[in-house]
């Protein structure tokens, strides 16, 4: 059932003139860089100094905080529990003229708040039917939109909370009236603006978030993407880390984002202390969080990607399926529809962003997530090597970045299983366009990691394939087509299977997530064919750390070491067309694009399928300033860029037309390999299905709309 504030209690309300409320309306003037016009909510956690048992100077001083969240365009603000008396005053929980002293403050309240942008959770006690209840009231606009009683009261050590209140647990389509009129009144509520889509909350209290089963899981069942308590939890030590796991988890577990607000300064101390911890979870990560134990007031507020919860729901089929189990809760919830009014103009976005999603920021987690991929790339080498009849490992080595990460997986596998490094075959085979540099960093890494290698000129026998083609190039022209290209890719790969099959061995593919996202690689038989591929959940800017932590914790030698950091310096190129009469070499990220822009782009598409315009609106947010933000770990000075709304568009517009429409068939008829990133991977068995003749109009179009008018000459 949907209400209106104000309206009956079981009577489904419109606006005037409607039959139906629009729960997906966007400003259609809306600009590009507006945070709401892309999904987001901008919520955040207040904990106001209080006065106990003085209603109105704590209604004055949540009104200060609600202006200056308003004046940030915030859309949701949390309160502590009872934050209008204080929580500790105890059985004055029972006093007439306190309860009647916080009534007339909450309307009070409401009225003065009536011009301000967010929502308002306020922790009030209210009497209904001859009971007190601790209750969250939702204010907006002028009106008091429901009324949320606590589950859960807390009735052992320093907790007495059944001396005064009664639960809510079980109530659902009730009322209570408030300054004359009937407001929703129950656990049962979810509350919902019809002009912020996906703009749909539930509060709960305090010990609810600590139940088994917390309210705020039937209702993430219900619909509802953000979940907000209003608590007073004192503080003891490890309980900040105690709320942290329940936040996390919470907002994990129920796909949503979870907004805990704990009571600070002014409660009484007479027998415990408080802390005043405010903070926002999304997805299991900490968006946001106050300082502790702050002697004044203080807010938190950042933006919930709402777009990113509803769209991880709708690939989660087990959140499906617990609503099921759970009987469909959206039926027994009453959903407050509101006119939310939102500032669609441009206040920037109030949020970190990763400008390398599959690379964590913090030194302790790159360290964590390189370990576990380093390690997965290698034990999946080793079951395949086990179940494989061959004895040898066949690589092709070209002084690049994929091949190089490929053959130190493939070492590290040897020394787990005992074997000699002897028994991996390294072949570099130099091309038309092979550079010094790169065939000597082949050499020198092969005689330091300590392979069998060797060498195959591939220049007669490509000569040769052109000139039975009729290729202008074998008569002297200089034509440098993807013919002539290709041609050598294809040898070198025809070798690596040929040798595979003389030398009792199988050959490791080296391509990686990006280029297999690009469809950057030769089919068939050619660099996207392998028996088993060590790479293709590994995206390139991944592959860089791994390499440096390789250096960095010491995997290999100081040689071996040595010779990875110059890998590491080298132009990313196929080495396929010879230097231009400057001498410049061919570049993989001149032709298509930048792969720190490309990666970012497939994080956004693939893994949560965030439309173009929104991954636009991302990108220019994390990447249009080098100078702000935080980097990587030990990330290179001289690599760090910064992108324009134009260039960012323009390398989208590539990205979207290469993975959608020209690439699919080759990930279709990939080889074995494993998945390593949460951000996913495109084997067909895995992650990643679709069809090889689609087309990329749909994205093309949406992100060319989004941006017309936005873009100047670059």
């Amino acid at each position: 059932m949907a209400l209106v504030a104000g309206c009956s209690r079981f009577r489904r309300c419109t606006p005037a003139g409607n039959d139906t409320v629009s729960h997906n309306a966007v400003s259609p003037a809306a600009p590009f860089q507006s945070f709401h016009r892309h999904g987001f909510a901008r919520v955040g956690a207040a904990t106001p100094a209080i006065v106990l048992a003085d209603p109105q100077a704590n209604a004055a001083a949540i009104l200060e905080l609600a202006v200056a969240a308003s004046d940030k365009a915030a859309d949701l603000l949390v309160f502590p529990e009872l934050g209008l008396t204080g929580y500790s005053i105890d059985d004055l929980h029972l006093q007439d003229s306190l309860l009647d002293a916080a009534e007339h403050s909450l309307l009070w309240l409401a009225r003065e708040s009536a011009q301000l942008s967010p929502v308002l959770l306020v922790g009030v006690p209210l009497r209904r039917n001859n009971r007190v209840y601790n209750c969250a009231a939702v204010l907006s606009r002028g009106a008091i939109l429901g009324v949320v009683p606590k589950s859960f009261l807390p009735n052992y050590r320093e907790y007495y909370e059944k001396r005064w209140f009664a639960p809510g647990i079980g109530l659902s389509g009730l009322t209570i009236d408030l300054g004359g009129k009937d407001v929703p009144f129950g656990p049962d509520l979810l509350f919902a603006a019809q002009d912020l889509r996906d703009f749909v909350f539930h509060a709960e209290i305090c010990e609810d978030f600590w139940a088994p089963n917390p309210p705020s899981t039937t209702a993430a069942l219900a619909g509802a993407l953000v979940l907000c308590n209003l608590s007073a939890s004192n503080v003891t030590v490890g309980k900040s880390r105690e709320r942290h796991l329940l936040a996390a988890s919470q907002s994990m577990r129920c796909v949503a984002a979870y907004v805990y607000a704990a009571a600070g300064p002014g409660e009484s101390t007479n027998d415990v202390a408080w802390d005043g911890q405010g903070m926002v979870h999304e997805l299991g990560e900490l968006l946001a969080e106050s300082a502790r134990f702050a002697t004044s007031a203080q807010m938190v507020l950042t933006d919930v990607d709402l777009t990113r919860i509803r769209q991880e729901r709708m690939r989660t089929g087990t959140f499906n399926d617990a609503a099921t189990a759970a009987a469909h809760p959206e039926a027994r919830f009453r959903r407050v529809e509101f006119s939310h009014q939102p500032d669609w103009s441009d206040r920037g976005l109030m949020r970190a962003l990763r400008r390398f999603p599959y690379v964590p920021n913090s030194a302790k987690l790159l360290d964590e997530d390189c370990y576990e991929a380093f390690n997965i790339q290698v034990h999946g080498l080793i079951r395949r090597f086990e179940a494989t009849p061959g004895d040898t490992m066949v690589l092709g080595i070209s002084g690049g970045l994929d091949s190089t990460h490929a053959l130190i997986v493939a070492a590290k596998a040897c020394d787990v299983l005992g074997l000699p490094r002897r028994q991996i075959l390294g072949f570099t085979m130099p091309g038309f366009a092979t550079s010094d540099e790169t065939r000597d960093n082949a050499w020198r890494l092969m005689r330091a990691v300590g392979v069998t290698a060797d060498e195959i000129d591939i220049k007669p026998a490509a000569r040769q394939m052109l000139a039975d083609m009729g290729h202008p190039f074998a008569n002297g022209q200089p034509v440098y087509d993807v013919t002539f290209e290709n041609v050598q890719a294809g040898l070198r790969t025809d070798y690596l299977f040929r040798l595979a099959n003389q030398r009792n061995g199988f050959v490791i593919g080296t391509g990686d997530l990006s280029e297999i996202a690009l469809g950057w690689s030769t089919y068939g038989v050619g660099d996207h064919m392998s028996h088993y591929n060590v790479n293709p959940g590994v995206p390139k800017t991944l592959i860089q750390h791994l390499i440096r932590w390789c250096v960095a914790t010491k995997q290999f030698d100081d040689a071996t070491g040595e010779i990875l950091t110059a890998i590491l310096a080298t132009e990313i190129s196929p080495e396929l067309v010879p230097a231009d009469a400057e001498g410049k070499i061919q570049s993989t990220q001149d032709r298509i694009g930048p792969y720190e822009l490309h990666d970012f782009f497939l994080y956004h598409i693939m893994r949560h399928g965030q439309s173009p315009a929104k991954v636009a609106y991302l990108a220019l947010n994390a990447w249009q300033d080098a100078a702000r933000g935080e980097w990587p770990p030990n990330f290179p000075e001289a690599a760090r860029h910064s992108y324009t709304l134009p260039q960012i568009a323009r390398w989208l517009e590539v990205f979207l037309f290469r993975f959608f429409q020209t690439s699919q068939f080759k990930r279709t008829a990939m080889p074995n390999g494993p998945k390593v990133s949460s951000g996913g991977a495109l084997s067909p068995r895995g992650d990643w299905r679709a069809p090889s003749d689609a087309v990329a109009n749909s994205w093309l179009v949406q992100l060319r709309a989004a941006l017309k008018g936005e873009l100047v000459e670059d």
